[in-house]
């Protein structure tokens, strides 16, 4: 029997949306306000899934409180009042929309969790558009 277990949490971080090879009035056009030179922020929401069978010991597909640090260790602290363009290493050369940033996510919480569960991160960048990663 397989069981999705989620946890949901949050940072505020600022960024920029913009490609380097094209010229202003491109990322205008392409990003409009969110390629504004100076940066904007986001509150985002993030929910953190993981699904597998559930262990016949602890009754847990994952202990939640292993799952709260994770998420707190490796995406707050890295993501969480900061400059995704400036002071994140993933975003130096990666433009930080909502989707690379979920893959991002994902990433650096795949090699924390169980091969065997599956892990899927939704990110709400506002209350209504957010993007879903699972891996594929």
């Amino acid at each position: 029997m397989k069981v999705k277990v989620s946890r949901k949490a949050h940072f505020n971080a600022a960024h920029r949306l913009h490609n380097k090879s094209w010229d202003t009035e491109k990322n205008k056009a392409v990003f409009g306000l969110c390629s504004n030179p100076n940066y904007h922020g986001h509150n985002y929401e993030l929910i953190v899934s993981v699904a597998g069978e559930i262990d016949p010991e602890t009754g847990f597909v994952m202990d939640m409180k292993v799952l709260k640090d994770l998420i707190k260790e490796k995406i707050e602290n890295a993501l969480d009042h900061k400059n995704l363009n400036v002071e994140v290493p993933e975003f130096k050369e990666l433009n930080p929309t909502a989707e690379n940033i979920a893959v991002v996510i994902w990433n650096k919480l795949r090699s924390e969790i169980d091969a065997s569960k599956e892990l899927e991160i939704v990110l709400y960048e506002t209350p209504r558009n957010y993007v879903t990663y699972s891996g594929e």
